[in-house]
């Protein structure tokens, strides 16, 4: 078996055996084609089928020399993925990533901005331009429902259900779940909706999407990164962030404000609470005001 072929059954396997998003199938056929990139470059004729556990240990030593722990604990997992893939086949009756240990990585906390900061990057959003009221009605989504980029880029028009004060989100895995939008940022998308996405030529397929660029096609997740960095530097903000970190500011707020794990958990779409509990790690005061109100010997 060719890896070509292995790489494109394996990612069949997970559209449809565990029914990942397309940018999951992405990041994890990226891991077996750098794999492939490394065996091509050092002249090694191997199959997926035949690689030897040898093999992945030099290729894993030679990842650690470019990449940090983060990633490449996140790729030593997508290989054990693949080739866990070609032993459920019966291409394969071992996989020579098992005995190989992932380096030990640290909780990383989340960066996280203050509402003073949020409130400075909108501020800084130029309404004179037509995108200036796309670009508010973007960042107070992002902030106010707690969204993921691609989430917001694939953000419906059909998905907003302002009268009962709710959006859909189709999230990791396509799964969905409704999320509450404050009336304040209802009104920034209808303003958007109607002052600016009404005037634009919109493309074929494109017609239900809701931010759309001058040309009247969805926006990319880079364009999003790139608003969002060229805000900071015009501020003058002394991080470095992204859309996520929208995301990150939305929990911890919610949690300082003395909203539940639970709770929170459910509006951010995460599969497992413990996903959610970094934030309790963000928010040290958090853990000391349950402690004072909870506990018998306060």
């Amino acid at each position: 078996m060719k890896w070509e072929h292995a790489l494109k059954d394996y990612k069949l396997y997970l559209k449809i055996e565990r029914g990942l998003s397309n940018n999951s199938i992405t990041s994890y056929g990226l891991d077996v084609e750098k794999l492939i990139g490394y065996l091509e470059d050092k002249h090694i004729s191997v199959s997926p089928l035949n690689i030897s556990k040898e093999t992945i240990q030099q290729y894993i030593y030679e990842l650690a020399k470019t990449v940090n722990v983060r990633t490449q604990s996140r790729m030593i997992s997508g290989l054990r993925s693949f080739f866990n893939y070609l032993i459920f086949e019966d291409y394969r009756v071992d996989n020579p990533l098992e005995l190989i240990e992932s380096p030990k990585i640290g909780r990383k906390l989340p960066d996280t901005l203050s509402l003073d900061d949020i409130n400075r990057l909108i501020a800084a959003i130029d309404l004179s331009k037509a995108e200036g009221e796309r670009n508010r009605a973007m960042l107070e989504t992002l902030y106010s429902c707690g969204l993921r980029v691609s989430e917001l880029t694939n953000l419906k028009i059909s998905d907003l259900f302002f009268d009962e004060g709710f959006i859909k989100v189709t999230g990791k895995g396509d799964k969905q779940r409704f999320v509450p939008i404050v009336q304040s940022t209802q009104k920034y998308i209808t303003c958007y909706k109607n002052e600016v996405r009404n005037h634009l030529s919109i493309q074929k397929g494109h017609e239900d999407t809701l931010f759309l660029n001058r040309r009247g096609k969805q926006l990319t997740r880079a364009m999003i990164f790139t608003i969002i960095k060229q805000l900071a530097v015009k501020i003058n903000l002394d991080k470095t962030i992204s859309p996520h970190t929208f995301r990150h500011s939305f929990a911890t707020h919610l949690l300082e404000n003395g909203a539940d794990l639970r709770t929170i958990q459910l509006m951010l779409g995460h599969e497992s609470i413990t996903t959610t509990e970094i934030y309790v790690h963000v928010d040290k005061s958090h853990l000391k005001s349950v402690l004072q109100t909870f506990h018998p010997r306060k």
